[in-house]
Parts: C-alpha cells; sequence; structure tokens
C-alpha cells in the first residue's frame, strides 16, 4: 500500500506527527512495535511549555490526575540536600496512560495504525521510500518521519554515526507508592548514575535511573546493584526499602546514547528521541518530543500544500529542530558531566547551593517557551 506519509514509532514525537498531519487532511500510516498501552522507560515529568498545546488538543490533565510539580530536589551520594523552585513547572504523567490517550486522539483524528509490528528496512527509491516489515508487509512513502525513540536496529541499518560507539548507559524505571511530596521532582546521584523521582497519576510515583552497565556488571544484577550501590545513598536508601513497588520486575532499556545526532537522515526525517536525546538531569525530553513532533508535522503539511520540494523540507526541519533544541541538548550533555562522578556530583550540590541563581538559570535554559502550537 501507498501512503503520503508513513511514520515509524508510536511514542509522543510519533503520535503528535501522526495527529496534526491526519487534521490537516493527510492520509497517514504509523508503524509501532507494541500495543496501547504499554509501558516506556521515561521519567514521566513534563514541562508545563506544552500545556497550553496539549490543552488545545482537547486533552483534559486535570481529569487525567497527573501530578503538579512546581519543585525540584537535588541529592548528592552521601544525602545532601538541595531544593529549588521550578519557575516554569510540569507535571507527572505515565506513558502507560499519556500514549494511549494520544493515541486515541490519533484514531479519531483519521491516523492509520499497524500495531505489534516492526520495520526492519528502509529503501531510498526513485524519490520515494519502501518500508519492509519483519512480517514481510511492504509499504511505499513519499515521506517517512523515524519517531522509534533512543535506538533501534533500524539506526545500524541507516549507519547512523553514533551507531558506532557502544554507549554504557542502561535505563531502568519502576512504579512506586511512596510518601512524599508529590509537587517534588527529585534527582538523587549515585556512583556512575542518577536516579529520578516524581508523582504520577493515581497516587504513584515514577522511580527511573540511568547508570552505567559495569555497575549491574560487577554485582550481578540490577537489584543487587541497587542494594549495593544505589542505596549508598541514603534517599534511594528509604526508597528502596520503604516504597511500595507495583510491579516486581522494571522496565529496562541498554546502550542509551546522548550523542549528538542528525536530525535528517538519508531522507528519514526524524522527530523525539531518535533526533536527539536530552539527559535525565533536566527532565525535559517529554515536552521536546511533543513540540518536535508538531514541528516536523508543520514541515510535511507545508511540503504538500505548497513547494513538494524534498530539498527545501529537509533544508527548512534541520534549521527548525536546532534552533529549538541544539543549544537544550547542549547544555544537558555538558550539565551531565557534574553528574554520576560521587565528587563532582558534591562539588555540584555545594557550588549550586552558594549560588542558586546559576541553577535556575541551567534549568531555565534546559526548557523552552509556553506553546500553543
Amino acid at each position: 500500500m501507498t501512503y503520503p506519509v508513513l511514520i515509524i514509532g508510536g511514542g509522543l514525537s510519533g503520535l503528535i506527527t501522526g495527529i496534526e498531519l491526519a487534521k490537516a487532511g493527510l492520509k497517514v500510516l504509523l508503524i509501532e512495535r507494541k500495543n496501547y498501552p504499554h509501558h516506556k522507560v521515561c521519567g514521566e515529568y513534563v514541562s508545563n511549555e506544552v500545556r497550553p498545546y496539549l490543552q488545545k488538543l482537547g486533552l483534559d490533565l486535570k481529569k487525567l490526575g497527573v501530578a503538579e510539580i512546581t519543585s525540584f530536589r537535588f541529592t548528592s551520594p552521601q544525602g545532601h540536600i538541595l531544593d529549588s523552585p521550578l519557575k516554569m513547572g510540569g507535571f507527572g504523567i505515565s506513558r502507560y496512560l499519556f500514549d494511549d490517550q494520544l493515541y486515541q486522539l490519533a484514531r479519531g483524528a483519521g491516523v492509520e495504525f499497524c500495531l505489534n509490528t516492526t520495520v526492519s528496512q528502509i529503501q531510498w527509491q526513485d524519490d520515494h521510500f519502501k518500508v519492509v516489515t519483519s512480517g514481510g508487509k511492504e509499504f511505499t512513502a513519499e515521506v517517512v518521519v523515524g519517531a522509534y525513540g533512543k535506538r533501534t536496529r533500524l539506526d545500524r541499518e541507516l549507519n547512523r554515526d553514533f551507531m558506532e560507539k557502544t554507549s554504557p548507559y542502561m535505563g531502568v524505571k519502576y512504579h512506586i507508592r511512596y510518601d512524599f511530596p508529590k509537587d517534588t521532582i527529585a534527582l538523587h546521584n549515585f556512583k556512575n548514575g542518577y536516579c529520578g523521582m516524581s508523582a504520577i497519576e493515581h497516587d504513584k510515583y515514577c522511580l527511573c535511573y540511568l547508570t552505567e552497565r559495569s555497575n549491574v556488571k560487577e554485582y550481578g544484577s540490577i537489584p543487587e546493584m541497587e542494594r549495593h550501590i544505589m542505596a549508598r545513598n541514603p534517599h534511594i536508601y528509604s526508597i528502596l526499602r520503604e516504597a511500595d513497588f507495583i510491579y516486581d520486575n522494571p522496565e529496562v532499556i541498554n546502550e542509551v546514547s546522548f550523542a549528538p545526532k542528525k536530525a535528517v537522515v538519508d531522507h528519514v526525517l526524524m522527530a523525539g528521541d531518535a533526533a536527539g536525546l536530552i539527559t535525565p538531569l533536566c527532565g525535559n525530553g517529554m515536552a521536546m518530543a511533543i513540540h518536535g513532533g508538531w514541528i516536523v508535522a508543520q514541515e510535511i503539511i507545508h511540503y504538500f500544500q505548497n513547494h513538494r520540494n524534498r530539498q527545501r523540507l529537509e533544508i527548512n526541519y534541520t534549521h527548525r529542530w536546532q534552533s529549538q533544541f541544539s543549544t537544550r541538548l547542549w547544555v544537558g550533555r555538558n550539565v551531565q558531566r557534574l553528574f554520576g562522578s560521587e565528587q563532582l556530583s558534591e562539588f555540584a550540590l555545594h557550588f549550586f547551593g552558594l549560588l542558586p541563581p546559576v541553577l535556575r538559570m541551567v534549568i531555565r535554559s534546559t526548557h523552552g517557551k509556553p506553546f500553543h502550537g
């Protein structure tokens, strides 16, 4: 079958892209490797910069029971605490609920879905794409959007630069119940990693951490690593000892890469984490994915309604993506160097404690302006 636009990946950026394109009257196919709803490794905090846009789409965040977050807490491996207000603030919502709500909106807008399906190959030929799934289905499309997340086999298929180096990072996520302020997002540091926690819907909390695989290898399993390394931070120790873990086995993702990425690869327009991943310290990846999905959709709509010039489409999208997100990603990568090291984390907490305006400046530089769409 042939489609004007085919989207690979049904996370936040893919769903937003599909919704906007379908609303503009374009026929869209979205291929997603899972069904809805499903869990994902994610910090599950959304900056309020995209709240006006989500409300415009018709999402009733209050009705969904999101947690309103207005404060940031940073702890060092030794347990020292630094608190700071979040001027813009945000809200907590699980990907299990959030993605499913956007999926329902996308279906209502007319997006076609091919679920429980993995794309194995993308071929560019004669100014169009042939997309092949692992099950042998073939589709053709004039425009393809890659919104498939942090790292997949497709990245190797497309010979993306960051795939040449292995990443030491792995991400782990739980949902828990715990006694902690619902208006605060916390970032707890430990050796070779950091752990974020914030409230989501239904009195639950998202506990999500990034660590190096060497930590797990040293102790043989994730639970043993948590007990021997992460629990050295007294705040994490309390969580591991006192929290009610809603599911026993966490969601896990390996080889999380924060290396710079290109927004267009072999004519595929990349969106969301496939275009660039911000460090968890900044807690802003979900908002960036939403905004990025809107941007790529606007450029595709302009392409079909006006010039039908692929080179202009790729240049315009790359420029808009970089102008909107490149500085935020650069700040995130550089600030990340202060964390994961026990000594540098202690230094950073002391430094930011002495100069609170600097911490607020860092937080502000990783957030965008309110976005209405």
